[in-house]
Protein backbone atom coordinates (compact mmCIF):
# COMPACT_ATOMS: atom_id res chain seq x y z
CA UNK A 1 0.00 0.00 0.00
CA UNK A 2 1.50 3.60 -1.09
CA UNK A 3 -0.58 5.60 1.65
CA UNK A 4 0.83 5.65 5.70
CA UNK A 5 -1.32 6.86 8.20
CA UNK A 6 -0.50 9.88 10.00
CA UNK A 7 -1.05 8.07 13.15
CA UNK A 8 -1.27 4.25 14.26
CA UNK A 9 -2.27 3.18 17.02
CA UNK A 10 -1.06 -0.62 16.56
CA UNK A 11 -2.25 -3.10 19.45
CA UNK A 12 -5.61 -1.31 18.61
CA UNK A 13 -5.83 -1.39 14.92
CA UNK A 14 -6.78 2.12 14.25
CA UNK A 15 -5.00 3.83 11.72
CA UNK A 16 -5.60 7.92 11.62
CA UNK A 17 -5.32 9.95 8.92
CA UNK A 18 -5.53 13.57 8.91
CA UNK A 19 -6.70 14.89 5.42
CA UNK A 20 -6.31 18.46 3.97
CA UNK A 21 -9.01 20.36 2.88
CA UNK A 22 -8.00 21.01 -0.85
CA UNK A 23 -6.12 17.92 -1.71
CA UNK A 24 -8.76 15.23 -0.40
CA UNK A 25 -11.93 17.35 -1.16
CA UNK A 26 -13.39 18.53 1.80
CA UNK A 27 -17.47 19.24 1.54
CA UNK A 28 -17.16 22.42 3.43
CA UNK A 29 -13.39 24.19 2.85
CA UNK A 30 -12.49 22.21 -0.34
CA UNK A 31 -11.67 24.54 -3.35
CA UNK A 32 -10.27 23.89 -7.10
CA UNK A 33 -7.98 26.41 -8.60
CA UNK A 34 -9.10 28.24 -11.27
CA UNK A 35 -6.34 27.90 -13.53
CA UNK A 36 -5.58 23.99 -15.42
CA UNK A 37 -8.59 23.59 -13.49
CA UNK A 38 -9.22 20.39 -15.08
CA UNK A 39 -6.24 18.83 -14.22
CA UNK A 40 -6.48 19.80 -10.81
CA UNK A 41 -10.04 18.38 -10.80
CA UNK A 42 -8.62 14.74 -11.88
CA UNK A 43 -5.76 14.79 -9.34
CA UNK A 44 -8.18 16.06 -6.68
CA UNK A 45 -10.55 13.50 -7.71
CA UNK A 46 -7.81 10.16 -8.02
CA UNK A 47 -6.89 11.66 -4.25
CA UNK A 48 -10.51 11.02 -3.30
CA UNK A 49 -10.31 7.40 -5.10
CA UNK A 50 -7.21 6.45 -3.43
CA UNK A 51 -8.36 7.55 0.45
CA UNK A 52 -11.38 5.05 -0.39
CA UNK A 53 -9.53 2.39 -1.22
CA UNK A 54 -7.01 2.82 1.03
CA UNK A 55 -9.35 2.54 3.69
CA UNK A 56 -11.53 -0.87 1.99
CA UNK A 57 -7.84 -2.16 2.08
CA UNK A 58 -7.12 -1.70 5.53
CA UNK A 59 -10.70 -2.46 6.83
CA UNK A 60 -10.43 -6.03 4.88
CA UNK A 61 -7.29 -6.15 6.91
CA UNK A 62 -8.70 -5.65 10.04
CA UNK A 63 -8.41 -2.04 10.98
CA UNK A 64 -10.55 0.97 11.92
CA UNK A 65 -9.62 4.25 9.83
CA UNK A 66 -10.57 7.21 11.34
CA UNK A 67 -10.44 10.67 9.24
CA UNK A 68 -9.43 13.94 10.54
CA UNK A 69 -10.51 17.03 8.30
CA UNK A 70 -7.54 19.50 9.15
CA UNK A 71 -10.26 22.50 10.24
CA UNK A 72 -11.58 19.98 12.87
CA UNK A 73 -10.93 20.68 16.50
CA UNK A 74 -7.85 18.77 17.55
CA UNK A 75 -9.09 18.33 21.28
CA UNK A 76 -12.50 17.04 19.75
CA UNK A 77 -10.86 14.54 16.95
CA UNK A 78 -8.30 12.80 19.76
CA UNK A 79 -11.11 12.83 22.01
CA UNK A 80 -13.06 10.77 19.59
CA UNK A 81 -9.69 8.59 18.65
CA UNK A 82 -9.03 8.09 22.49
CA UNK A 83 -12.32 6.45 22.87
CA UNK A 84 -11.92 4.18 19.76
CA UNK A 85 -8.67 2.98 20.90
CA UNK A 86 -9.67 2.18 23.85
CA UNK A 87 -12.91 0.24 22.68
CA UNK A 88 -11.07 -1.53 20.59
CA UNK A 89 -8.32 -2.49 23.11
CA UNK A 90 -11.47 -3.52 25.53
CA UNK A 91 -13.03 -5.96 22.82
CA UNK A 92 -10.11 -7.27 20.85
CA UNK A 93 -8.97 -10.58 21.50
CA UNK A 94 -5.51 -11.22 22.24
Amino acid sequence: MRSRADIVFGPARVAVFVDGCFWHGCPEHGTGPKNNAQWWAAKLAANRERDLRVNAELEAAGWMVFRVWEHESPVEAADRIEAIVWSRRRHRPD
